[in-house]
């Protein structure tokens, strides 16, 4: 299908400078009537400030909002009327009853993301219970056998990216050891302004379809500059041989997408105050749809202290990098008496969302330029054997057994497992030699200059919940196809795939390789990933790992939930596509 006109990049930075900016005072509106009356209209209040509900008794309701992020108002699917959800605030050992009342035309649900609980209260329809039907409500209850920082959002259709998501904070029963004098949610999303069916159908036509970061003339020039005409040619036939682009980073890009800090745009600058000397605690958490985002505070170092809800050993760090669903906590001790920008630019670098930390309201800080786009490397691709590979395209295997266009990358010595079934049109490529390493911070971040996060700097306190070692090991490959926007475990769309076994009582180690140009989070509901070393080492506590692309990554679990839990790329759009899998503990 014919894509719509291609405008010139300064007429295209031009049109998608509100969607980059956004409405200073966007958001949930109270009506649409010709008095339209704005959420965040006042200029001393906190623009996108979420409501805290406390306690052990609580009411959601989910229903259908009017919002206008770009001035241009549309339907937001809404918990209590706000974006972000209300902040649930919870104390460790207590139990929680939620009644959930659906007000929508259609069904819809509630999924408490790294929460461990039973599973029929894990909120995902079809495996753990049959939705919440319109007009009806339903009751979660469970008791809360954790701490730190965690977050909700709908499991049903693409309502997550109509705005149906909320932060988590749970208390431990004995006291934080995380010390702070201020403490914020700071929750980053994406929002668009299409109907996310239209965004999948685009996408389902040409997977490239909001990727605007094409190879240019100029770029070409610029490296036959940098080296010479021979390498910039092959630089270029080496992908078009490949069939892939080298800027692919992210599907659904800045062109569509208004990115967000607790429900305000980048004009609406939500603000968090401190004054001069205090420990301020932030508590990151990426409910993007879509997007990875890489954040910074230019000025302030950032001493990360938990991720996905679980302590770790402090690393300071000048940024990091946020999978969608992880969580980071962090601290940062402003000692002077002026604004900061917190600043999250999209992986892909079309966009991004900012906001503020101040001694007084109405502050503002400069925001800092986005970086270039960059490249993915031939290690990207290829994993271990890039090297080989980019001198006269050693590996590349087009035989007569793989579809058009598909690719398989040969290693000359040890070779990761392939199922017959990535052998079929939904895989485009597989990688025989994937990297182990987790000291790469990704694309986009390396040698950028400033000290960046990598998973190989975190260590949860405590060491793993099981000292054994694993009982039995499986290994399932993240696949995909570009052109088909296909997306599957082994290249089995869930639809075609059969249910992963685990036994109740065992220890089991997971092995994810990724297949694929991009970076997929993965989520295992119910159930611990304990991250491991390349050589088998604990590292740290995760419900959601990014596994980067020709990437192998390993986790322990401690298979102690029975049940039907849902295991998916934490990308909606991915999930959508067939990248999910039932797993039955029995």
């Amino acid at each position: 299908m014919p894509r719509e006109p291609q405008f010139p990049r300064r007429l295209l930075d031009s049109s998608r400078r509100k969607f980059v900016h956004g409405l200073a005072s966007g958001g949930v509106l109270a009506g649409l009537s010709s008095k339209t009356v704005w959420a965040n209209e006042g200029r001393n209040t906190l623009a996108g400030t979420a409501p805290v509900l406390s306690g052990t008794e609580f009411d959601l309701t989910v229903d259908e909002t009017p919002v206008n992020f770009t001035g241009a108002p549309r339907m937001a699917t809404t918990i209590n009327g706000s974006i972000p959800a209300p902040i649930l605030r919870w104390r460790e050992g207590d139990t929680v009853t939620l009644r959930v009342t659906n007000r929508l035309r259609v069904s819809t649900s509630i999924h408490w993301h790294g929460l461990l609980l039973p599973y029929q209260m894990d909120g995902v329809p079809g495996l753990s219970f049959a939705g919440i039907d319109p007009g009806t409500t339903f009751v979660y209850r469970f008791k809360v056998i954790q701490s730190g920082t965690y977050w909700y959002h709908s499991h049903s259709g693409f309502q997550e990216q109509t705005g149906m998501y909320g932060p988590i904070i749970i208390d431990p029963a004995d006291g934080d050891p995380i010390r702070a004098d201020r403490d914020y949610v700071v929750q980053l999303s994406d929002w668009t302004d299409e109907d996310p069916m239209r965004v999948f159908a685009k996408l389902r036509k040409q997977s490239d379809y909001y990727n605007f970061n094409q190879l240019t003339a100029k770029q070409f020039l610029r490296d036959v500059a940098d080296t010479s005409l021979g390498e910039a040619v092959r630089k270029r036939q080496m992908w078009n041989r490949m069939r892939m682009s080298p800027t692919d980073l992210a599907d659904i890009s800045g062109y569509t997408y208004t990115y967000l800090m607790n429900g305000a745009t980048p004009a609406g600058n939500w603000t968090g105050l401190f004054r001069r000397g205090e420990r301020v605690r932030l508590r990151f958490i990426n409910s993007g749809a879509q997007s990875f985002f890489d954040v910074r505070i230019p000025g302030l170092k950032m001493t990360v202290v938990q991720v996905d809800g679980q302590n770790v050993d402090p690393v300071t760090v000048d940024e990091f990098r946020m999978g969608v669903a992880e969580t980071y906590d962090v601290i940062v001790k402003p000692d002077d008496d002026r604004a900061y920008t917190i600043f999250a630019q999209s992986m892909d670098r079309t966009g991004y969302t900012r906001g503020t930390l101040a001694p007084r309201a109405g502050m503002t800080a400069e925001v800092p330029e986005m970086d270039e786009p960059q490249w993915l490397a031939m290690a990207d691709m290829m994993g271990t054997m890039a090297g080989d590979s980019a001198s006269g395209m050693a590996g590349m295997d087009h035989s007569s057994h793989n579809m058009k266009g598909g690719m398989v990358i040969a290693a000359p010595t040890v070779r990761v497992r392939h199922a017959s079934t990535e052998y079929g049109p939904s895989v485009d490529m597989r990688v025989d030699t994937p990297r182990t390493n987790l000291d790469d911070p990704g694309i986009g971040l390396r040698n950028n200059g400033r000290r960046v996060l990598t998973y190989a700097d975190l260590h949860t306190i405590g060491g793993p919940i099981d000292d054994r070692d694993a009982d039995r090991e499986i290994e399932l490959h993240l696949t995909g196809n570009m052109e088909r926007y296909s997306w599957s475990f082994d290249g089995l769309e869930y639809g075609k795939s059969t249910p992963v076994h685990f036994r109740y009582g065992e220890r089991l180690r997971v092995v994810l390789v990724n297949d694929t140009m991009m970076t997929h989070p993965m989520h295992l509901h119910g159930l611990w990933s304990e991250l491991e070393s390349p050589n088998g080492e604990f590292m740290a506590r995760r419900h959601t790992i990014s596994v980067q692309p020709a990437q192998r990554v390993s986790f322990l679990v401690k298979v102690d939930a029975l049940g039907r839990w849902a295991w998916h790329c934490h990308l909606l759009y991915h999930m959508d596509a067939g990248m999910f899998r039932q797993v039955v503990v029995a």
